[in-house]
């Protein structure tokens, strides 16, 4: 009986055992889960246990958005499993490898279903009326489903409206293999019951109960002690039976590995920005004065996990790639939300997006990228944020929200009409608008902002290039260090300098190139058949960096920040180039 119950449909909870903000602990063939409900709704169904030390999820909190483990605080997105946070590298965006494993959820008659490779539909029941129901407390028994199944076919009970009788007639009106359908019949008093075993282990089981007539008040009450008394009798005599019977070997649930799209990296493309996911454009909006906002869900499936801060790349229809921060709040992973500002001196990207692109249009992307993550180990985070720049921070400022971490949010807008997602602003409660400042005035209230640095402190400033240098000015200023001070430039305006040649040699790769003038040491590198991740392909958004083991590297790039360019054990393999004759890479 038990070998093909890995392939149906089985009750694991009760739906009344997902109250918000609660976790159950599910059990079943073996297996155990982590079950809970976020605010939206959604039920997840997990494997019981944190892939950093396997403590049971179950014991974990649910804030409504994401899962977080009891033991180290890692904590795990709605929906997907993904991790998003690990305490001990506040300053890094965990693995894309790191996603538990998931299962699947119906909820019907009252009732979570799932299993591990389940096949068609849940067992249906014509005579139970979808919300109407009245669903009878889980009862545990030590015995196994076979024997449980045998006792229920014969099992006896009154209708709902004729409990203090004892007459009544049962008429067996379905079975299937781990449920029976029964009708009690007393005079004109009828009532269908379903009853479902729940196959925890080889010898355990878990009796779940549907009427199909829910009523109020002492008489619902009076209806469940009537139920539970037949019940419990039934389990005493179940598990009578089973402790003279042999034990039968218990249950191993089998743990898969990481899968191969996991655990292996993408393929890249010849040009090294993969666009893997297909999206549809589920709504188009005026943000703000000049910014449109997109949002985006997956033809299938689900997207992946992300951590605030991160951005895609869009393929647009006219052959371009641009990079656009995701605002998502956390556990918000039905879509992906995305602001873009129409530029005046747009090359096709925004003016594409803004003109071209419509509501259910499909759209190639990529995987979410996270060169700007959030630490959350900070005594108080700054967020200064200035016109389209709101985008990384307004994800920041929701998952510090959500954490009930000190945060500011500071806008840099010129009048309310541009500040981007105010609806999402106004949910967040730490925002502070400062609209229609020159740049003195800028200049003034920044210096403002950040007198004095206190130990402890981080801040993050996204938005016009003249506005983050003025930010990054005045923070060393006043005392910030380097290593506080978090910044994303949405293009690289500098001037690049590609006059030099000199050679590269790739550690890793035993292959040394010649890098001549006018050729980027990653068009060398692809032209060569070393293939590497990029994304803005300008020195902005950290993606192609890699490690500099000898030479001094020429930096051009708006990532590293100045303590980084001093080190010079970093470089944008997109745009910098080198100022001595030869630089090894670890490539």
């Amino acid at each position: 009986m038990l070998e093909e119950a890995r392939n149906k449909w089985h009750p694991i909870a009760a739906a009344y055992d997902l109250p918000y903000r609660h976790v159950f602990h599910g059990q079943l063939l073996g297996r155990e889960f982590a079950v809970w409900r976020a605010d939206d709704g959604y039920v997840n169904i997990w494997e019981n246990r944190c892939l950093h030390r396997g403590v049971r999820l179950s014991i974990g909190i649910n804030d409504g958005r994401e899962l977080k483990c009891q033991y180290h605080g890692w904590r795990y997105s709605n929906r997907t499993a993904g991790c998003t946070y690990i305490p001990a590298h506040p300053a890094d965006a965990p693995a894309r490898t790191i996603t538990n494993r998931t299962f699947p959820a119906v909820e019907r008659y009252g009732l979570v279903w799932s299993s591990e490779e389940p096949r068609g539909e849940v067992p249906d029941f014509s005579g139970l009326p979808e919300g109407k129901l009245l669903v009878l407390r889980g009862i545990p028994v030590n015995a196994p489903a076979e024997k449980l199944m045998e006792r229920l076919k014969v099992h006896r009970f009154q209708p709902s409206a004729a409990i203090n009788g004892d007459g009544a007639e049962i008429q067996v009106e379905a079975v299937q293999d781990f449920a029976v359908a029964l009708r009690s019949v007393d005079g004109s008093a009828r009532t269908q019951g379903v009853f479902f075993v729940q196959p925890v282990d080889s010898n355990r089981s878990v009796i779940r109960g549907v009427l199909d007539q829910d009523t109020n008040g002492a008489a619902r009450i009076a209806i469940l002690r009537h139920h539970n008394q037949l019940l419990s009798k039934l389990r005493d005599e179940a598990e009578r039976e089973a402790a003279n019977a042999s034990a039968l070997a218990p249950i191993e649930p089998i743990y898969e590995k990481v899968s191969a799209e996991l655990a292996e990296m993408p393929e890249l493309m010849t040009h090294g920005r993969k666009a893997a996911l297909r999206v549809t454009v589920a709504r188009k909006w005026q943000a703000a004065d000049g910014i449109a906002g997109f949002e985006l869900r997956p033809i299938k499936g689900l997207l992946p996990t992300f951590q605030p801060g991160a951005h895609i790349d869009v393929h647009m229809p006219n052959g371009e790639i641009r990079q656009y921060s995701i605002t998502n709040g956390p556990g918000e992973t039905d879509s992906f939300v995305i602001g873009v500002k129409l530029e005046r001196d747009s090359k096709g990207g925004s003016k594409c997006m803004h003109e071209t692109v419509r509501e259910g249009d499909v759209l190639a992307i990529s995987e979410p990228r996270n060169n700007f993550p959030l630490r959350r180990d900070a005594i108080k985070t700054l967020f200064i944020a200035g016109g389209i720049g709101i985008t990384p921070l307004l994800a920041m400022a929701q998952a510090l929200k959500n954490q009930e971490l000190t945060h500011e949010l500071h806008y840099f807008a010129q009048g309310k009409e541009h500040l981007a997602f105010s609806d999402r602003l106004q949910r967040l409660g730490s925002l502070v608008p400062h609209l229609g400042l020159g740049p003195e005035q800028t200049g003034a209230k920044l210096r403002e902002l950040l007198s004095p640095y206190q130990n402890g402190m981080h801040l993050y400033v996204c938005g016009p290039g003249p506005m983050l240098e003025a930010a990054r000015r005045t923070a060393a200023e006043q005392g910030w260090p380097d290593t506080a001070v978090h910044f994303e430039y949405f293009k690289n305006t500098n001037k690049i300098d590609d006059s030099s040649s000199f050679e590269v040699a790739l550690a890793r790769s035993c292959v040394t190139l010649k890098v001549p003038a006018g050729k980027t040491i990653m068009q060398v590198m692809r032209e060569n058949g070393i293939d590497v991740p990029s994304s803005c392909e300008q020195g902005a958004c950290g993606t192609c960096v890699a490690t500099v083991i000898e030479g001094e590297p020429d930096h051009q790039d708006v990532y590293l920040n100045d303590a980084e360019r001093k080190a010079g054990i970093r470089i944008m393999t997109c745009v910098s180039r080198a100022k001595s004759a030869r630089l090894v890479l670890d490539i």
